[in-house]
């Protein structure tokens, strides 16, 4: 999961906090970094960027140091390749997209790496038909996936991506994610992702990183992150598992899919995913309870034969956290009140049958 050549450890100390984060970094795909407002997220993303001055540091990208205080090395920002996506798209008005893109390509030094070039960075965010558009022409989705092409063309070893989608609606939130998908799965490049989404989080992640005033309370991969009930992100109203599954058949009659995983399968709601495709599928923790037995007749379809792995306590005392063991590899969270976990007698190792009233794929 994580490459040695891919090294942050950072110590700064501010008056609310001291942030002391240490990850490795995989050498593709998005790392999250997920935490409440002021958790130092975006302070860490400024550090690796060289825009803040930790007090004591190593950066080691792809084996280039950056920054390795023991050996009074500190490269500034303008040295190291990287791409900086902000929540503003903050383009250059003055300049249509191919003038945008164009500056941005003027950063890369003579002989320098050719890892993204401006025509794969058109085609990898779909925005060829805005080239000849000027910046304050477009909509806040099209602003935001020429401001990743832009960093794109200034060859980066690695992408920083602070909240991209936090300035814009669900609709343009919507429209964007499907490339940042795209990304994620097509570049051979670590990207680094801030957000305090959750819905993010489960649709980009491959790793994720849990932020709390500064200290790194989790990291691991995703699904394996999301069930971890001694996190916080496990206790709130997003409490969710995520599956990894496969799209078995559709049911064009009731318009469902039918998902298989390890340790059960789920039909859920038809997104026009062809069988065949591999899918994360998310389901929230207040959306599952637990029986002793699969009922006999019931409007919910979705029953899988688990086992109690853990029971902890929500965020609220009148609620307990049920991890539940589907298969060899599949968690479910379980979000029910603690008097109902006490008249079933749930204990760890606990046969029992999870009830998935709702579900959705996130692709």
């Amino acid at each position: 999961m994580t490459s040695a050549g891919n090294v942050i450890r950072v110590t700064l100390r501010r008056p609310e906090f001291t942030l002391d984060a240490s990850l490795a970094l995989a050498p593709r795909g998005i790392t999250a970094l997920f935490g409440a407002s002021g958790s130092g997220k975006t302070t860490l993303l400024r550090c690796v960027a060289g825009l803040e001055r930790p007090h004591d540091a190593l950066v080691r990208i792809h084996d280039e140091v950056w920054q390795d205080d023991a050996a009074q090395v500190f490269k500034p920002a303008w040295q190291r390749p990287i791409g900086y996506v902000f929540q503003e798209a903050s383009l250059f008005e003055h300049l249509d997209v191919r003038g945008n893109l164009g500056y941005a390509s003027k950063r890369v030094p003579a002989g320098g790496s050719t890892r993204v070039g401006i025509d794969e960075a058109v085609e990898l965010l779909g925005i060829g038909a805005l080239l000849n558009r000027r910046a304050s022409e477009l909509s806040g989705g099209e602003r935001q996936r020429v401001a990743i092409a832009r960093a794109l063309a200034s060859q980066p070893t690695l992408l920083l991506l602070d909240e991209p989608l936090a300035a814009l609606d669900h609709a343009r939130r919507q429209e964007i994610l499907p490339w940042l998908e795209r990304l994620r799965d097509e570049l051979a490049m670590p990207m680094l992702y801030v957000t305090h989404s959750a819905d993010e989080v489960a649709r980009l992640a491959d790793t994720l990183v849990v932020l709390d005033h500064g200290k790194v309370v989790a990291a691991g991969p995703t699904a394996t992150t999301l069930t971890n009930t001694s996190v916080p992100i496990t206790l709130g109203d997003d409490a969710a598992a995520l599956l990894a599954g496969t799209v078995q058949e559709r049911d064009a009659q009731w318009h469902l899919v039918r998902v298989g995983f390890d340790g059960g399968e789920l039909w859920l709601p038809d997104a026009g995913v062809e069988p065949g495709r591999r899918a994360r599928v998310r389901v929230l923790a207040r959306d599952v309870s637990i029986a002793m037995h699969a009922a006999q007749s019931s409007s919910i379809q979705n029953a899988i034969a688990c086992t109690v792995d853990s029971i902890a306590p929500a965020a609220h005392a009148s609620q307990v956290m049920v991890r539940l063991r589907c298969g060899d590899s599949t968690v479910l969270l379980a979000r029910i009140t603690a008097r109902a976990a006490d008249a079933l007698a749930l204990a760890p190792g606990m046969a029992v049958c999870a009830q998935v009233k709702s579900a959705g794929l996130v692709l």
